[in-house]
């Protein structure tokens, strides 16, 4: 028998957790982007492969995965709760010790949104669709943003409802404001549960 129209709409309904799990997939492909893009890490230590429909570089390096995954793992626990506000990645010059670059993903969340039911029915291939065009752009930044010259690292920076509990294994971190800097908005994508507007500021030499 086939589906009535209420059922199959249900059936394809991205529910909140679906909506966390979409946004760790890109956030771990995003964070990898730029790392290669930028040069943190050896070229040779990233694999080729595809995401969204366009070629991604992601990191062979057990130690940064290992980091990347409890990050993401805790992000996600963050959206299902409606409690995170962005996420900084920061580049900072190793021998300086100077912020030269923040990478912001600014996250806006339902707050009306069930933990347990439906809420949108936004097609996922459109998701997925609005974020390959962020991939796209973040390989273009190189474009524009300035030669990295010099050893740098990087950190990333979580803002949270004030209420929201934090692993006790978690620091307060600086604010890592850049002085003398431009800044470029990126495009963002929705779930219609959760949307992400993203921004990368640089330091102007």
């Amino acid at each position: 028998m086939a589906q009535s129209t209420a059922q199959a709409n249900k059936s394809k309904a991205i529910t909140l957790k679906g909506s966390a799990e979409l946004i760790g997939e890109f956030f771990e492909y995003g964070v990898n982007c730029i790392l290669f893009q930028r040069g943190l890490y050896p070229m040779e230590s990233f694999d080729r492969k595809i995401a969204y429909d366009v070629p991604v570089f992601v990191s062979t390096n057990t130690d940064l995965n290992d980091y990347l995954h409890k990050f993401i793992e805790q992000m996600k626990d963050w959206l299902v709760k409606k409690t995170i506000q962005r996420i900084v990645l920061v580049i900072t010059s190793v021998a300086k010790k100077v912020d030269v670059e923040r990478w912001t993903f600014n996250i806006e969340c339902d707050k009306t949104a069930n933990e347990t039911t439906e809420q949108t029915t936004k097609p996922v291939k459109e998701v997925r669709k609005e974020m390959q065009a962020v991939i796209k752009q973040i390989v273009s930044t190189v474009t524009f943003l300035p030669y990295l010259d010099e050893r740098c690292t990087f950190d990333l920076l979580v803002y949270t409802d004030a209420d929201s509990e934090v692993p006790a294994l978690w620091e307060d971190g600086e604010e890592h404001y850049i002085s003398n800097a431009e800044e470029v908005k990126l495009k963002s994508f929705s779930t219609l549960l959760h949307k992400v507007d993203m921004a990368v500021c640089y330091k102007v030499s």
